[in-house]
């Protein structure tokens, strides 16, 4: 994905770190989650230990008189440091964060020129960056549960160590694979401001648990399409996409099918219990999306066979 040097979205909340961090070596109390208020305080330090301690504060961007006067208690001061600019993060994720925000502001101008054709209009969405867990809108969640989207305050949830594991674990390889990821939450977006989700939400209330999974079969399967109708703009307006991109997508969009993941995990599937779609269906609606570019070919309400 030629995707060096293009604009970074401004929508990037990076939370990284935020009840990670701990100082290195024996400087008294941690900075952790588990950090203790107020643990550290130049007045109980000897003047090897302030100037050791101003030496780690420099590296690390942080302000020393701060950590001498304890007003990092609360943490308040750490947190903004980290939220402002991954101040604590290593070359990789950096780029990967630079890789992200270029992602997420090719989908800015994708779905600000498309919803107009269709009478509505885009909102940006946040991107949260977060490690081990994230408070949302709606709750708290670990990183097992891998990148989301939360309606209720308009944001994607993205733990960048998920990059790694869809690799590794899910045998996706590749940038555009981890594009199709970051497209797919922001699908979700899109159906938020058409009031898809909302309906959606409405007609579930009195479904049995078949019906409800059936219904998130289509939601997921339409965010999947979105993702395509994205990569199609990507490719043809600003020629983002390299040779073997696309088959990086949907590598990556059949190795999260349900089918895929129940037989990895138990050995059977399931097809009454799926709630994301299987693996074809995955591939199929996210190609549905990419050779037309039009929104109004994902409806996957109204289709009959998915």
């Amino acid at each position: 994905m030629l995707w060096k040097g293009r604009r970074q979205s401004r929508n990037i909340e990076d939370r990284r770190g935020m009840g990670g961090m701990r100082f290195p070596g024996g400087l008294g109390g941690g900075l952790g989650g588990g950090y203790r208020r107020g643990g550290m305080r130049g007045g109980g330090l000897g003047l090897g230990g302030i100037i050791i301690l101003f030496i780690i504060a420099w590296a690390l961007g942080i302000n020393p008189l701060a950590l001498l006067s304890g007003d990092f208690g609360s943490g308040s001061y750490i947190e903004q440091q980290t939220a402002g600019g991954g101040t604590f993060s290593s070359p990789q994720e950096e780029d990967l964060k630079q890789f992200v925000a270029v992602v997420l502001a090719d989908t800015e101008d994708t779905w600000h020129h498309l919803l107009p054709e269709i009478g509505a209009q885009y909102r940006e969405p946040k991107l949260v960056l977060f490690s081990g867990g994230a408070q949302s809108g709606c709750g708290f969640a670990q990183s097992a549960v891998g990148p989301f989207y939360c309606p209720a305050d308009e944001k994607v949830y993205l733990d960048l160590t998920f990059f790694d594991e869809l690799s590794r674990r899910f045998g996706a390889p590749g940038d555009f694979a981890q594009a199709y990821v970051i497209a797919h939450e922001v699908g979700h977006h899109v159906q938020t401001v058409l009031g898809i989700e909302e309906q959606v939400s409405r007609a579930r209330a009195g479904m049995s648990q078949s019906e409800s999974n059936a219904l998130s079969v289509r939601v997921e399967l339409q965010a999947d399409c979105f993702a395509g109708v994205w990569a199609n703009r990507a490719h043809q307006e600003r020629g983002l996409i390299e040779r073997g991109d696309i088959e990086e997508a949907l590598t990556a969009a059949s190795a999260v099918g349900d089918d895929t993941l129940q037989k990895r995990s138990s050995g059977r599937v399931v097809p009454d219990s799926f709630t994301h779609g299987s693996a074809a269906q995955r591939v199929r609606w996210f190609e549905t999306g990419y050779r037309s570019g039009n929104i109004t070919d994902c409806d996957t309400f109204r289709a009959k066979t998915l």
